[in-house]
């Protein structure tokens, strides 16, 4: 290893360490034997940890790596980002404090728990814990990825990319178990400062360096690679206009119900600090606009890299001093680990609370059991990594496809008094059957449209018909309040 490579890693070690600290510190004080502290954070965040915490969910290794390398791949595509993210955060506004309320009235962890509570039934909430494993373990697989590529990558090529894989699981695992979701926010201010700084950093000097600077950066795009800015981009025909508002409507509506967003809202204070926090994040998407552009600057200082998820960092890596190497690779590994941390969380909780503590005789030790779990889907995704390789926003797409299928069972179950068990299940079957269909038959898009709105349309037909022929008679208290139901009754609650 050589000198700059010692000085970025030794940099990249001190932070990771400086890190587990953190968590550590986050739990002073604190009942460490309670689920609800361990899982949700003592219900108690604020509106700075929330953010910093949804921020961290948003903003993973897929924005660093996985923007820069579909905007190298295919170009204005790409863009669905910022477009399903403001959709997600003006949806969050209304749902996000519908979903505390819930939880908070009913003493619930996650949507597992929302769906038995509802439905009256632990056997559906142990299918939704199964579920959502299978559709969030791609997204693990995301960050262990993404977070191998920046150690590799960092490490001028002298750590492997499988042992920055090792690296991102064993980090991740020791930080998440100790310290839980509250211990994710404190790291993510962390995170967030970096990012931030790094990011701005990089978008000036990266242009001027290559360039000599943005005008002559984005005249060159125009005149030589014009087809990427256009939908529907560069070597991709089916990434076109349907696909593009399909995407961005699903992907917006279904972050509102993704499991580490749900986490994040049953975290906070109030709701309150939901509302401030959805108005306050579309400004912090603006930095997704760097690794995009610099994705499309790639095509001309490293053209025809066999890993497009590493085009930003090449970039980072042959132009700026190892100590900001160092720095950059903290601000993209952090971007994986805190996401990855809250994604194995919520799976350990949702089996914790759902599955295996669901019995009397386990009851008791949910919180053990949840954090087993964390380990051993940690474990799994890894494997996975090494075994089943696939572009970051691939495996991006297939999660929210798949946990699209949740939003009857999960979010308008909680309005609709009709709907019953066997209606939510066989459309979530249907959904779900759909989509693993068009999928693997590469049918996706579907004459444009993206995969998991044809599953979802099914979903519901399905759903509606069966809950139409056998309906259930839901008691008010197990339907939400507030703004999906009795405008004003939830501000009118607090």
């Amino acid at each position: 290893m050589n000198s700059a490579a010692m000085t970025s890693v030794g940099i990249f070690a001190v932070f990771m360490l400086v890190s587990v600290a953190l968590g550590l510190l986050s739990l002073r004080g604190r009942d460490r034997t309670n689920l609800a502290e361990w899982s949700v954070g003592g219900r108690s965040l604020g509106t700075v940890l929330i953010f910093v915490l949804m921020a961290g969910e948003t903003y993973t290794s897929f924005s660093y790596l996985g923007a820069a390398g579909w905007a190298y791949d295919y170009g204005m595509p790409v863009f669905y980002l910022l477009a399903y993210l403001a959709i997600g955060f003006a949806a969050g506004y209304v749902i996000g404090p519908v979903l505390w309320d819930y939880a908070h009235r009913n003493n619930l962890h996650n949507i597992t728990d929302i769906a038995s509570h509802r439905f009256r039934a632990p056997w559906l909430g142990a299918v939704l814990a199964v579920v959502t494993t299978v559709f969030l373990l791609p997204y693990i697989q995301l960050q262990i990825t993404g977070m191998g590529v920046v150690v590799s990558t960092i490490s001028y090529g002298s750590i492997s990319l499988s042992t920055g894989y090792v690296i991102a699981f064993v980090i991740a695992e020791a930080f998440i178990i100790l310290s839980g979701l509250r211990g994710s926010a404190w790291v993510s201010v962390l995170k967030d400062g970096l990012a931030i700084v790094t990011l701005l950093v990089v978008f000036v000097y990266v242009p001027v360096h290559y360039f000599g600077g943005f005008g002559s950066m984005l005249d060159r795009i125009v005149a030589e690679r014009p087809q990427w800015l256009v939908l529907p981009g560069q070597g991709k025909k089916s990434l076109g206009m349907l696909w593009f508002a399909t995407t961005g409507l699903l992907n917006g509506v279904v972050y509102t119900i993704f499991p580490t967003t749900v986490a994040g809202y049953l975290g906070a204070r109030n709701p309150q600090v939901l509302r401030r926090n959805a108005v306050i994040m579309p400004f912090y998407q603006v930095l997704l606009f760097v690794p995009i552009l610099l994705g499309l600057a790639a095509l001309f200082v490293v053209p025809g890299l066999g890993d497009s998820n590493s085009a930003m960092f090449r970039l980072v890596v042959d132009s700026m001093p190892a100590w900001l190497v160092g720095l950059v690779g903290v601000a993209g590994a952090l971007s994986s680990i805190v996401p990855m941390a809250v994604f194995m969380l919520v799976i350990g909780t949702m089996w914790g609370t759902s599955v295996l503590g669901a019995h009397p005789r386990t009851a008791s030790r949910r919180k053990q059991l949840s954090q087993l779990v964390t380990f051993l889907v940690g474990l799994l995704a890894l494997v996975f990594t090494f075994v089943s390789p696939s572009t970051l926003v691939q495996l991006s797409v297939l999660s929210y496809q798949g946990l699209a299928q949740l939003l009857p069972v999960v979010l308008v179950s909680l309005v609709w008094r009709k709907m019953s068990a066997v209606g939510a299940i066989s459309g979530l079957a249907t959904g779900i059957a759909v989509v693993s269909a068009l999928v693997a038959g590469v049918h996706d898009p579907w004459h444009g449209i993206n995969a998991g709105v044809v599953g979802l349309a099914a979903n519901v037909a399905v759903n509606i018909a069966v809950s139409l022929i056998r309906p259930a008679d839901t008691p008010a208290e197990r339907l939400a309040r507030g703004e999906l139901a009795e405008p004003g009754s939830l501000a009118r609650s607090q």
